[in-house]
């Protein structure tokens, strides 16, 4: 379905379901939300750009392939994770905290890096079901 006002909608939703998913991401230590719903709002607002604009119009605006965030993701995870064993003798997945809050983000920790790295995992495995599933179709 690649009617004219989708593709206009597309073109604004993008952006703003982005932005959108990057505060769910960052309320979520705080509050409902976090890197697993963040990353699945970033997801949808790919697929309405690629059921608007088709699918490799996506692939280009994304520049790589979903698939290679799903490491990297994972990567920062575990860093996150495993910091507090090295910074403070603490035990593995221990909330680590800067001393200075951020002015808009708050106080940030190791939480938020691990919300960071699964936002990017979630991001990934849903972008490669869904591009995976569109292209067999």
């Amino acid at each position: 379905m690649k009617t004219i006002i989708l593709k206009t909608a597309s073109k604004y939703l993008l952006p703003l379901l982005l932005l959108f998913s990057v505060f769910i991401l960052l309320r979520g230590h705080y509050l409902p939300g976090g890197g697993f719903v963040g990353g699945l709002i970033a997801s949808i607002a790919f697929v309405v750009y690629a059921f608007a604009n088709g699918l490799e119009q996506t692939k280009d605006l994304l520049r790589i392939h979903p698939g290679y965030l799903m490491p990297v993701g994972l990567l920062i995870a575990f860093v996150a994770g495993i910091s507090p064993m090295f910074l403070s003798a603490l035990p593995f997945m221990t909330g680590e905290w800067f001393a200075e809050p951020l002015a808009v983000i708050g106080m940030v920790g190791s939480a938020l890096f691990f919300d960071i790295g699964v936002f990017i995992v979630v991001v990934g495995v849903s972008l490669t079901i869904i591009f995976t599933i569109t292209e067999s179709a």
